[in-house]
């Protein structure tokens, strides 16, 4: 292509100015009708032709090809019925119409799932493609979707026509489970209530009923089933049944000809809390440590603390009148045999047989534990003796029985080596290492100085004192559990004595032990969910463990093998294929787990739409195409006409070039336009000359 530029010698506002002058000049002499005015002017021209500096510049230009850019929509709704099938179709004939064409390639351009629960990001791919080419190249956008897309908010302006082949059916139908509110979190044996509601969506057919068949389950365990309403919303009150996490599942019966069963499901994962504590202490006699386990449970605000403490035994004789005693009675039958089972926990703190309570009362506590409550006793020097609570009913549940030796040397608890497995003493020999001197030998703790010497019945051992002795022994019995701690000088690690000790984590992994918390279980497996990965922890007082077997919402299934990472804990890792439900089994011990929401975004909406993208596509003139229809012809279309019509789609050509060569030519040199100049200005006087000859 070949246009004129200029190039002044001198500035270009000083060439306007000469123009401006020559054209008043020439202007006057043609009023005045002078002779050779029209010489001068084409003198004039030329001076301003040289001083302008024309050239003629020459460009040899390669056109470029038009782009169609065509986007695929790959995500999980995609794979629903035939329309995986319907997108390949598309694609291939797109591909054959494109490649027919002259001078226009295709940009493919694919979209998966994305990470998380984000849906169809079709609009994001959209606009790096865009960023990736030229935008004067693109003469159209095809989107080959289910319509369902999720970023529509980002929708990036478009230099050309949008075009949706859309897949699915217009028989298509769905039913789906809805969790319209769960709490995150709920009080132990408080009623709350979860809303849910089952929806169809699509062309559903006359014959499908207006109640379904919903099941529900908690922890993996056996489904109870339901039959419910369809389109309204179902109030359920819900107890939890155990603090930790609870996971409950939901679960749509299936209906014949839904488009998927994806969205048929519901899980919950509520982590249920205590919201108090309730802990009877009772205190056989005032002493030193007496006052450290009154501060320890008060300090927890969580802890509704009843403290039973004997001050005056029957057998102290002071002479004090009974008439400046207090006479309000302590309620032992209120709180032994009437309301004994509101308590999670009794502490019998160095208490002895004084006749205060009778054998029926500690007979009832027996029955408590074993009907699924929690004894701690922390035994003193009346625990070995002829009035030890041991002589009692109680030491049917007592995991050990008193030799009736009392070591009365310093001495540094330890942890045996099932101890250094059990969940309540775990780790617990680290503690203090930050502030332990150098070279010295785990565990950091003080020393304590009394121990009741044991002979261990039942229970483990998972610490242990001089000679080996067995301190702390926790036992289940019955629905129930019972823990000894075999000395009275705990209260030397709240004190600081040489250092301390971990008392209060160690009465707090005690507390929940016996309140049967998941977390402190023995022998236990779960998951803990990062993204879409797993770290599937077993814990164990055995060696060893098996493998693990995780299960799929689809049913695909896969074997893991764990690593013991620390004593007692074996842990695997896996990165979970797709988010949903997942099994997880040992053989003997069984757990759940819910990556992301069971039912994802993609399986919200499964009906094929085209009202999303609609706005973006009527915008730049172009259509949404039903697949089911028929692949539509790829037609060229002028910029600014309507893009799509019956059976047809429009792309607009570009016209878009490079320029290989560029030439640059005077028109002619400044010699030449000021010769030229003379030469005319000659021929004016000459011609003035002749007029005034002839006059």
């Amino acid at each position: 292509m070949d246009q004129v530029i200029f190039a002044p010698l001198v500035p270009l506002g000083l060439v306007w100015v000469l123009a401006a002058a020559a054209a008043a000049l020439v202007i006057f002499a043609a009023v005045n009708r002078l002779s050779g005015w029209w010489l001068r002017a084409l003198a004039a021209v030329a001076l301003l032709g040289a001083a302008a500096n024309p050239s003629l510049q020459e460009e040899d230009r390669a056109p470029l090809s038009d782009i169609v850019i065509a986007v695929i929509d790959e995500t999980a709704s995609q794979k629903l019925s035939d329309r995986a099938a319907q997108t390949g179709d598309a694609l291939e004939t797109l591909r054959a119409e494109v490649a027919a064409r002259p001078n226009t390639e295709l940009r493919e351009i694919t979209v998966h799932d994305a990470e998380g629960n984000e849906g169809s990001l079709v609009m994001q791919a959209v606009s790096e493609a865009l960023a990736d080419e030229p935008r004067a190249r693109v003469a159209g956008i095809v989107v080959v979707s289910d319509g369902q897309i999720h970023d529509m908010a980002q929708m990036p302006s478009v230099p050309a026509p949008v075009h949706l082949l859309m897949t699915g059916h217009g028989t298509d139908w769905d039913r789906r489970l809805i969790v319209k509110n769960a709490p995150a979190f709920a009080i132990l044996g408080e009623e709350f209530h979860l809303t849910l509601r089952i929806e169809d969506q699509g062309d559903v057919p006359e014959d499908i009923g207006t109640t379904a068949n919903l099941s529900l389950a908690l922890d993996g365990g056996e489904a109870r089933t339901y039959q419910v309403p369809v389109g309204e919303d179902i109030d359920l009150p819900v107890v939890l049944p155990h603090g930790g996490m609870n996971v409950i599942q939901f679960t749509l019966e299936d209906s014949p000809g839904e488009l998927t069963d994806r969205n048929n499901a519901a899980v919950l994962q509520i982590n249920g809390v205590r919201d108090r504590l309730r802990v009877l202490l009772v205190s056989g006699e005032p002493h030193a440590g007496e006052r450290t386990w009154r501060n320890l449970l008060k300090s927890d605000s969580s802890v509704d603390l009843v403290h039973f403490t004997i001050l005056r035994p029957p057998e102290k004789q002071d002479g004090v009148p009974v008439t400046e005693l207090s006479l309000i009675a302590f309620p032992t039958r209120e709180l032994f045999l009437e309301k004994i089972d509101e308590f999670d926990l009794i502490i019998f703190d160095r208490y002895k047989r004084r006749g205060i309570l009778p054998v029926i009362y500690l007979d009832n506590i027996r029955q408590y534990v074993e009907d699924g409550g929690a004894v701690l006793i922390a035994a003193g020097p009346d625990f070995a003796g002829a009035t030890s609570i041991y002589r009692t009913p109680l030491n049917q549940i007592i995991p050990a029985e008193p030799t009736a030796r009392v070591y009365e040397e310093g001495f540094k608890p330890q942890l045996t080596d099932l101890g250094r497995r059990h969940p309540v003493t775990e780790g617990l020999d680290a503690w203090g290492a930050e502030n332990a001197p150098e070279g010295a030998e785990a565990p950091f703790w003080g020393r304590w100085f009394r121990m009741i010497d044991l002979d261990q019945k039942s229970g483990e051992t998972v610490m242990s004192g001089p000679d080996d002795k067995p301190l702390l022994v926790l036992d289940r019995v019955g629905e129930g559990r019972v823990a000894l701690l075999a000395s009275d000088h705990a209260w030397l690690w709240n004190r600081g004595f040489e250092g301390g000790g971990p008392q209060l984590e160690l009465l707090r992994r005690l507390a929940h032990w016996m309140m049967k918390e998941p977390e402190l279980e023995e022998e236990a497996l779960w998951a803990e969910a990062e993204g879409q990965s797993m770290t599937v922890i077993r814990r164990t007082l055995e060696d060893s463990t098996g493998d693990i077997t995780v299960t799929g919402p689809g049913g695909d299934s896969w074997t893991l093998v764990p690593e013991e990472v620390s004593p007692g804990r074996f842990e695997a890792k896996f990165d979970a294929p797709e988010i949903g439900l997942y099994r997880i089994t040992d053989g003997t011990l069984d757990a759940v787990i819910a990556l992301g929401p069971s039912a994802p975004r993609e399986f919200e909406q499964t009906i094929a739409s085209g009202d999303a993208i609609a706005p973006l596509v009527s915008g730049t003139r172009g259509g949404v195409v039903p697949l089911e229809a028929g692949m539509p012809d790829l037609r060229e279309v002028r910029a600014g006409r309507p893009a799509a019509g019956r059976g047809w789609i429009g792309i607009t050509p570009r016209d878009a070039y490079v320029t290989a060569d560029l030439r640059v030519l005077p028109l002619l040199p400044p010699w030449a336009f000021l010769f030229l100049a003379a030469g005319l200005v000659i021929a004016a006087w000459l011609l003035e000359g002749r007029r005034r000859r002839a006059l």
